[in-house]
């Protein structure tokens, strides 16, 4: 009995494309450094950094000002270990004129390094900030 199952063509080759397909995910080593498209990185920073405002209790907003290092990992979507230097910008976080906030100086000033894990799913346009830690530069 089975033996004739898979006698069967469309079973041979669906036990076929399943292992072809286990096997490709199984050869994925965890995180590595890859070349990301300059729109994927804009937004996937865009996201990091409107979360970490939100999260913030500072009277001032923050934005990026140097990405340090990406790493990207594939899962049910795309994971990413995102590294960059962020400061405190001029601009509280009422101000509706945020676009282009000049960085701060002397006495206000401040900057970050921040690690952020970021789960994406591109294809339906989905980000999640799983994890952040910063400390300061």
């Amino acid at each position: 009995m089975g033996i004739r199952c898979w006698r069967n063509p469309l079973l041979l080759l669906i036990a076929l494309v399943l292992s072809a397909k286990l096997g490709h995910f199984q050869r994925w080593e965890g995180f590595q450094e890859k070349p990301m498209s300059k729109k994927n990185m804009n937004s996937m920073l865009n996201f990091f950094i409107q979360s970490y405002n939100n999260a913030s209790n500072d009277t001032y907003l923050y934005r990026v000002q140097k990405l340090i290092r990406s790493q990207m990992q594939l899962t049910t979507g795309v994971e990413y270990i995102v590294t960059v230097k962020i400061g405190r910008t001029k601009c509280k976080r009422n101000d509706t004129s945020n676009s282009s906030c000049p960085l701060q100086s002397k006495k206000l000033r401040k900057s970050l390094i921040c690690e952020s894990l970021i789960y994406t799913v591109p294809w339906i346009n989905y980000l999640q900030l799983w994890n952040n830690s910063c400390l300061e530069a």
